[in-house]
């Protein structure tokens, strides 16, 4: 299995993560999942900037990539996530899932964006209108993380 970690503030291109999935022969599926900073319901959200632990992260996200290889047989993993200050509606998080089936596919890229909302090494502060707020964990991702474990 195949397995691209980056953590960067540049963009990325969904097109070309999808094409570089595709060149694993063997696979029948691909699965993608583009994340994208989101409104906060009343429309103040500014910003968001996104704080991690060089070297520590990449490993983190090697980690849960390697534990959804080892749950499904997966061709090629490759998750993509952004640092740094990011605006509403730009995209912040890529996981794409190459596979023989849609089955595994879809399966150990609702794992791994699970895992990564849980148990990734991310800090998240949001800039509004009335002030800035580091983000805290929220019951619906651990409710989603309880699933799989």
């Amino acid at each position: 299995m195949s397995i691209f970690v980056a953590v960067q503030s540049d963009d990325f291109c969904v097109a070309s993560e999808y094409d570089e999935l595709r060149r694993h022969s063997a696979c029948g599926a691909v699965v993608t999942f583009s994340g994208l900073v989101r409104e906060l319901s009343d429309n103040t959200l500014h910003s968001m900037t996104l704080e991690h632990y060089p070297g520590m992260t990449e490993q983190a996200l090697i980690a849960i990539a390697q534990q959804a290889q080892s749950r499904w047989q997966l061709g090629a993993v490759h998750i993509i996530h952004r640092v740094g200050t990011l605006k509403p509606n730009e995209q912040i998080v890529f996981v794409g899932i190459a596979s023989a089936h849609r089955a595994a596919a879809f399966a150990a890229c609702e794992f791994i964006m699970d895992y990564l909302k849980n148990r990734a090494p991310f800090w998240k502060k949001e800039h509004t209108a009335s002030g800035d707020y580091w983000v805290g964990a929220k019951a619906s991702d651990q409710q989603a993380l309880a699933r799989w474990e």
